[in-house]
């Protein structure tokens, strides 16, 4: 399912629209993780517009594809995404981490249309990841999971326990994607915990790895393509990324994993994002 130039075109401007959309549903809530966020936007969009099997007119169907944002403190992100593809009304966002809102900081499955899997206590979406993988190979059902992990999440046992028994039970109906922006809420990754060598972990484990620039389409579109026809070995795809992309002041600073906005920095960076795309 390789990306054309016309495709990439498109997504670009999803892209960009959707960093947009983040900016001001960071205002609108007052703050958020706005930092990992704008990191994570290509590879959200590139598994929505051309990848999973979703109807935002029926996101129940069972034959659907799965995805669970393991990093679920992206769910700025996240709902973001799904509101521009359709699952609700974008102007709901309004409402985002307020009282009484469906939207919390971390995306609820049983009141946000199209999440699969509540999220926000670090480590535990690999490993849902790969019991629903399981479950259906035993259904003999044919849809894929695919699963989002942050760097700094890497920290966690459960994600390495996963990983273990993903291999140990060959579950190649599961895609596992690393945003790889090395930051964290309070450092870089290599300072606070180290994980390089990263891949090399990966591989231990028995996973395939590819490592691609998690902002270009066609890399990531080459990289899910070889884990979806990849039945040796479950695939992981470390996608080298930039916290903050696309607004100036906070790419590659950890100040912005979490942020708030005023309306002059908010200006600021639909700005930056419209030079970053114009570029």
């Amino acid at each position: 399912m390789a990306v054309s130039e016309q495709e990439i075109k498109e997504l670009e401007e999803i892209a960009k629209n959707t960093r947009k959309d983040i900016v001001n549903v960071t205002v609108w809530a007052g703050g958020a993780h706005i930092g990992g966020a704008l990191s994570m936007v290509e590879i959200l969009v590139i598994l929505y517009y051309k990848y999973l099997n979703v109807d935002p007119a029926n996101p129940d169907k069972p034959d659907r594809d799965r995805f669970i944002l393991s990093k679920g403190h992206g769910g700025v992100g996240y709902a973001s995404v799904l509101a521009r593809k359709g699952f609700f009304d974008f102007d709901l966002l309004k409402t985002f981490n307020q009282f009484k809102s469906p939207f919390g900081m971390h995306l609820d499955a049983n009141k946000v249309k199209g999440v699969d899997v509540s999220t926000g206590s670090l480590g535990h979406g690999l490993p849902m990841a790969v019991g629903l993988s399981l479950g259906a190979r035993l259904r003999k059902e044919s849809w894929k999971i695919y699963c989002l992990l942050g760097d700094g999440e890497c920290n966690e046992g459960t994600v390495w326990e996963a990983a273990m028994a993903a291999r140990q039970f060959n579950v190649t109906n599961m895609i596992t994607i690393v945003d790889r922006n090395q930051l964290m809420i309070d450092g870089r990754t290599e300072e606070i915990m180290g994980l390089e060598p990263f891949a090399d972990k990966w591989k231990a484990f028995g996973f395939i790895v590819k490592e691609v620039d998690g902002h270009s389409f066609k890399e990531l579109a080459e990289a899910i393509d070889f884990a979806g026809n990849q039945d040796e070995a479950p695939v992981v795809i470390i996608a080298n990324t930039k916290k903050g992309r696309g607004v100036a002041y906070m790419e590659d600073n950890v100040k912005w994993h979490y942020g708030s906005m005023n309306s002059t920095l908010a200006e600021q960076a639909r700005e930056s994002i419209d030079k970053m795309y114009a570029a």
